[in-house]
C-alpha cells in the first residue's frame, strides 16, 4: 500500500466520520466533542501519525537486537563481509 493509498483511506474514513455527523443533527442529536472540527483534527492526527508508526516498524523490522533470530542472520551477515 502506498503513502497515497493510505491517505486516502484517511479522507475516506474522515467522510465517514462528517457523513455520521450529518445524519446526527439531522436527528436532532448533538454532541458537543462531535464537531467538524473536532472530525478534521482526528483525521490530521491520523494523516500524522500512520507514517509515524509505519517508520518505527520499519526501523524494529532493519534492527538486529530484537530477536535471535535477527542476531543470527546478523552474524552470518558478519561472517560472509556483508556487513
Amino acid at each position: 500500500m502506498t503513502a497515497d493509498k493510505l491517505k486516502q483511506y484517511i479522507a475516506l474514513f474522515g467522510g465517514v466520520l462528517g457523513a455520521i455527523l450529518l445524519f446526527l443533527q439531522t436527528l436532532g442529536i448533538n454532541f458537543t466533542w462531535f464537531t467538524n472540527d473536532s472530525i478534521n483534527s482526528f483525521v490530521e492526527v491520523l494523516i500524522a501519525a500512520v507514517p509515524f508508526v509505519l517508520v518505527i516498524y520499519g526501523v524494529y523490522k532493519n534492527t538486529y537486537i530484537m530477536s535471535e533470530n535477527a542476531k543470527e542472520q546478523e552474524e552470518l551477515l558478519k561472517k560472509r563481509g556483508l556487513k
